[in-house]
C-alpha cells in the first residue's frame, strides 16, 4: 500500500524496511502532520507513543525525571535494555540509561575528554590522518567508500581515545556492530554475547594494566582514575565500554557515509563549499540534520499525566524519532534538502537535548569538518558507481556500503 494511503492505525514505524528502502521520511511526514503524538499498541517490541515533531521531542527530553533513561525502567531505545545486556537477563548499565541526580557525576567524568581545549590538541592529527587516509586511496577504480574511509577513520579515532592496541583495532567497529544489532539481539544472542564478553575481557586486560600507572588523558584512565566510575560492577563496566565504542563508531561513521549521498543529490551544494570554506561548520551541522545518525531516542513515563491532549500512563514508552523532528518544516524549510549555507542548522537534534545530549558531539563535528576540508583541499572528485546500501536499522541510521570512484584527474 502506498505511503500517502496507509491508514494512520496502521503505521508502524518500528518496521526495518522503511528504513532500508528509505520511505520512512515520508511516513514520518505524515505523522507530523496528522498524528504528530501518535499510539501504536502493537509491535514487535510491544505498545508505544510515537514523537515526530521537534519541539515535541525538545520538551520530553527536557524533562528527564518524567521521561526516564534509567535501565530498570527500559533504558533509552524501543527494545527494552534487559534485551541489550549479555545474556545473563541483566541489561547493560551505562551512564546514559541514568536519571538525575546518579548521572550527573558519571558524566563528568567522560566529558573533559572532550572540551574545546582537548578538540584543539586532538585537531592537528585529525587533519593528517584524514589527509593521508584520502590520499591513500585508489584514483579511477572503484573502492567502498565506508569501508575504507568511514569506518577506517572512525575506529582509528576511536583507538587514540582509548589509547588502544593499534594492532587491535579493527575489532572495535566489530563489537560497536554487535552491541547495537537487532538481528543478533532477535537470532543469535549467543554469538552477540561472545562478541560482548570478548570486548569486555580486552578492556578489563587495558584497565588492569593501567590502574597502577599515572593518569591519562585517555577515556579508560579517567574512568579508572575517578571516583564515580574507578569501581564499576561488571554489567556497568561492559555498559559503558559499549556506549563509549558505538557513540564513537556508529554515528560518526554513518555521517561520513552520508556525505557522498549529499555530494550525489546536491552537487550544487558541494560546489558552495569548496567555493567558500566558511561554510564547513554550518554544512556539518546540516548534514548531521540531514541524515540523522541516530533514528530515535525512547523513555520511559514516570508518573500519569497528560501530554497535549493525549493522556500518558506511568510506564508507557514514548518514542521520540529523531529522524523526524530533524526533517521537520516548522522548523526546517524545505527540509528533505541539503543547504550548504542553512541559517538554523545547528538546531537539528541529531545529538539529542537535554542533559543526555551526545558528550562526543564537539569531536564528531570537528572529524567532519576535517573530511570535508581535506576533500575541498584536494577537489577531491568522488563518483557514487553503484547503490548505497542502508541497513534499515531502528535506532541508528546505518550505511553499510557506498561503492565510490574518484576520478583520476584529483588533485593531490
Amino acid at each position: 500500500m502506498a505511503v500517502d494511503t496507509l491508514p494512520l492505525a496502521e503505521i508502524d514505524m518500528t518496521q526495518s524496511a522503511y528504513f532500508k528502502d528509505d520511505t520512512a521520511h515520508a511516513l514520518f511526514k505524515r505523522l507530523r502532520n496528522e498524528a504528530p503524538i501518535h499510539y501504536r499498541s502493537e509491535s514487535d517490541f510491544g505498545a508505544f507513543w510515537s514523537i515526530t515533531t521537534h519541539s515535541h521531542i525538545q520538551e520530553i527530553l527536557s524533562l528527564p525525571l518524567l521521561y526516564s533513561s534509567a535501565s530498570e525502567n527500559g533504558g533509552v531505545s524501543i527494545f527494552d535494555a534487559d534485551s541489550l545486556g549479555t545474556g545473563d537477563d541483566e541489561a547493560m548499565d551505562m551512564f546514559l540509561m541514568t536519571d538525575p541526580p546518579k548521572h550527573a557525576a558519571k558524566r563528568r567524568v567522560v566529558a573533559p575528554a572532550f572540551t574545546p581545549s582537548e578538540m584543539l590538541r586532538l585537531a592537528g592529527d585529525i587533519r593528517q590522518r584524514t589527509g593521508e587516509k584520502l590520499d591513500a586511496l585508489p584514483r579511477g577504480t572503484a573502492f567502498d567508500w565506508t569501508k575504507d574511509v568511514a569506518v577506517s577513520l572512525t575506529t582509528d579515532m576511536l583507538a587514540i581515545l582509548f589509547d588502544f592496541p593499534w594492532e587491535d583495532r579493527h575489532r572495535l567497529p566489530v563489537w560497536s556492530d554487535a552491541v547495537t544489532s537487532i538481528d543478533m539481539i532477535k537470532h543469535d544472542p549467543q554469538g552477540r554475547q561472545a562478541l560482548m564478553f570478548e570486548m569486555a575481557m580486552k578492556f578489563f586486560s587495558l584497565w588492569q594494566e593501567r590502574v597502577n600507572a599515572e593518569p591519562g588523558p585517555d577515556l579508560l584512565s579517567r574512568m579508572i582514575h575517578s571516583d564515580a566510575l574507578s569501581k564499576m560492577e561488571q554489567k556497568e563496566f561492559i555498559g559503558n565500554m559499549a556506549l563509549l565504542v558505538v557513540g564513537g563508531n556508529d554515528t560518526t561513521r554513518n555521517s561520513m557515509s552520508a556525505l557522498i549521498d549529499v555530494i550525489h543529490r546536491f552537487p550544487q551544494e558541494w560546489e558552495k563549499i569548496k567555493a567558500d570554506r566558511a561554510l564547513i561548520p554550518g554544512a556539518v551541522n546540516e548534514l548531521i540534520r540531514w541524515y540523522s545518525p541516530v533514528v530515535h531516542v525512547r523513555r520511559t513515563v514516570t508518573e500519569d499525566h497528560e501530554f497535549h491532549g493525549h493522556t500518558f500512563r506511568k510506564g508507557d514508552k514514548v518514542v521520540t524519532w529523531i529522524i523526524s523532528g530533524n526533517r521537520d518544516e516548522m522548523v526546517f524549510e524545505d527540509a528533505d534538502r541539503f543547504i550548504a549555507g542553512r541559517h538554523n542548522a545547528r538546531r537539528h537534534i541529531a545529538f539529542g537535548h537535554g542533559i543526555h545530549r551526545c558528550v562526543g558531539a564537539r569531536l564528531a563535528e570537528l572529524q567532519l569538518q576535517s573530511l570535508m576540508t581535506e576533500m575541498a583541499d584536494r577537489d577531491l572528485r568522488v563518483e557514487l558507481v553503484g547503490e548505497i546500501v542502508r541497513e534499515g536499522h531502528i535506532l541508528v541510521n546505518a550505511i553499510n556500503s557506498v561503492p565510490v570512484r574518484i576520478a583520476a584527474h584529483t588533485n593531490v
